[in-house]
């Protein structure tokens, strides 16, 4: 990744960091827009062929994506961890389409599912971010992102962390938000090793961007409430999908056309596997699939 080449670079670790933090900044308003783009062209029935619509659909569905999973307290323990500023998510969160009718989980016990749709995607990154984060974890202490030629407060997933009350290092593998077996942390490990995401080339064991971190957060989650592999697959499949659509909605064109596999037949694990879900997979799948009527391809990105 771009980070990983800025730092062998000779110039000072303060230049370093801020040119990172206004990368990134613009990385995620760049998202924020293109994203808008692709759900209003959806809205007023750009994509012309009847098939690619149905296919849509089934990537991204309406009435978005729910887990079997509760929220419960666990946006409190965030707060009271300092992991999420309340004030600061307020400021972000501040229309319907972004994630403010989520604000509420901050602030008890829910059992409220979590899901994902088009108008929260953005608050559920950001608060799996957090979770990954902060949460104790084997893969963040032993993983790439200790051991990396890197500094660690150096990548987009802790040094872009800026809605907590604590520093992102303060942060970083500190607290039993969920306490996981040393079994659950090797089987969190195992699965995370085998996710990725389609704005970068690493897995979710090195998990060095903010969705990286999220989905972290969420197999350590799906874990320790005694969800199956594959249904965490399935799960960690639809958060990818709304977090990069255009993606997804062109992976599945692919497994369609190419394959002749619906989606709702591929299979989880496949589909987040280095050899689609990562950016060079990804990059793969849109040059198989330029040529399809109504797609209009864009890349994944790390933005929030």
């Amino acid at each position: 990744m771009w980070l990983t080449k800025l730092n062998k670079k000779t110039i000072s670790l303060s230049l370093a960091l801020l040119l990172m933090l206004d990368a990134a900044a613009a990385v995620g308003l760049a998202e924020y827009f293109l994203l808008k783009r692709y759900y209003t062209g959806r809205a007023s029935g750009q994509q012309a062929e009847p098939q690619l619509e149905e296919i849509t659909r089934q990537v991204l569905p309406a009435g978005g994506y729910t887990t079997s999973i509760s929220w419960g307290d666990l946006g409190k323990k965030l707060v009271e961890a300092g992991a999420i500023d309340e004030n600061k998510y307020q400021q972000t969160f501040t229309s319907k389409a972004d994630g403010q009718e989520e604000l509420g989980l901050l602030e008890g016990n829910s059992d409220k599912k979590i899901a994902v749709s088009e108008n929260n995607s953005r608050f559920l990154v950001n608060t799996l971010w957090a979770l990954g984060l902060t949460n104790k974890s084997k893969v963040l202490d032993e993983g790439p992102m200790a051991t990396y030629d890197v500094p660690t407060e150096n990548f987009a997933s802790t040094a872009g962390w800026t809605l907590g009350k604590k520093q992102a290092m303060e942060l970083y593998s500190s607290q039993e938000i969920i306490p996981l077996t040393e079994a659950q942390q090797e089987q969190v490990k195992k699965i995370a090793e085998n996710v990725y995401r389609p704005c970068c080339g690493n897995h979710t064991a090195f998990p060095d961007c903010n969705h990286g971190m999220a989905a972290l957060g969420y197999i350590e989650l799906a874990v320790a409430n005694g969800l199956s592999e594959k249904q965490i697959y399935q799960d960690l499949l639809a958060f990818n999908s709304f977090w990069f659509p255009q993606t997804y909605v062109e992976m599945a064109v692919y497994f369609e056309t190419e394959k002749g596999v619906s989606w709702n037949k591929v299979d989880a694990k496949l589909a987040l596997s280095n050899e689609y879900s990562s950016a060079q997979g990804a990059q793969k799948i849109r040059q198989a699939v330029q040529n399809v009527e109504g797609l209009k391809s864009q890349g994944g990105s790390c933005g929030a």
